[in-house]
C-alpha cells in the first residue's frame, strides 16, 4: 500500500466512521490519530481534527486533538534532539536549506515557530525536525507547540463542529483573531522571562 492509496483511504467520512466503530475505547483514538501525523505528515491533520469535533463536541474534540498535537510534536522533537548525531539526522542536518531555516529558526526562536505552528497546512513534521536539530531551547519550542497548536487546533474544530458559523457568526472568527494575537503577545513575554531567569540565577 503507497502513500497515494493511504491518502485515498483517510478521508474524513472514514475517520468519523473509525471513531465511531472504536469509540468504546474512549479519547484514545481521538489523540492517537493527530500524534500519528507528527511522525506521518502525508496524514490530513485538518482532517483529524474536524472528525474528532463531530464525533466528540467542539470542547472534548479540540482537547483530544490538542493533546493528540501536542504528544506526537514533542516526542517528535525530543527524538531528533537526542539522536540528532545519528546519520540519518546529520545528512538532513548539512543540507542547503535545513540549515538556512535552522539558523532561522535560532535567531529567532519562539516568533516564528508559534506563527508557524498556528497554521494548519504548515508542514509541522518538518519544523518539529529543523527544531529538533537546532539550539533553541526546549522551553521555547514548547512553548510554541502549546500556544501555536492550541490556535491552530481550535480553529480547526470550530469550522469543523460548525462550519456555516464563519459566515453567519464573523464575530467568532474575529474572536479567534484576538486569541492569536494574546497568545503571541503572552508567548513573546515568556519567552523573555525564560532568557533573563539564567542571568538571574547566574548572578546568584
Amino acid at each position: 500500500m503507497d502513500i497515494e492509496m493511504i491518502k485515498e483511504l483517510v478521508t474524513l467520512k472514514n475517520i468519523e466512521e473509525v471513531l465511531k466503530e472504536y469509540r468504546s475505547f474512549g479519547p484514545l483514538p481521538g489523540i492517537l490519530l493527530p500524534m500519528l501525523e507528527a511522525f506521518l505528515p502525508f496524514l490530513p491533520l485538518f482532517a483529524f481534527v474536524m472528525a474528532n469535533a463531530a464525533a466528540f463536541g467542539l470542547w472534548l474534540g479540540f482537547l483530544y486533538s490538542w493533546i493528540g498535537a501536542i504528544a506526537g510534536s514533542l516526542l517528535v522533537f525530543f527524538l531528533v534532539r537526542k539522536y540528532g548525531q545519528k546519520r540519518f539526522f546529520s545528512f538532513v542536518s548539512r543540507h542547503r536549506k535545513v540549515k538556512s531555516l535552522v539558523n532561522w529558526i535560532e535567531r529567532h526562536g519562539f516568533g516564528p515557530l508559534f506563527i508557524l505552528l498556528c497554521f494548519p497546512f504548515t508542514p509541522s513534521a518538518a519544523i518539529n525536525l529543523v527544531a529538533g536539530l537546532s539550539r533553541v531551547s526546549t522551553p521555547q519550542f514548547v512553548l510554541a507547540v502549546l500556544c501555536g497548536k492550541l490556535v491552530m487546533i481550535f480553529t480547526i474544530s470550530f469550522i469543523g463542529y460548525d462550519i456555516r458559523a464563519l459566515f453567519h457568526q464573523p464575530v467568532r472568527t474575529i474572536i479567534v483573531l484576538i486569541i492569536i494575537f494574546i497568545l503571541w503577545l503572552v508567548g513573546k513575554r515568556v519567552e523573555a522571562w525564560l532568557k533573563v531567569k539564567p542571568a538571574l540565577l547566574k548572578e546568584r
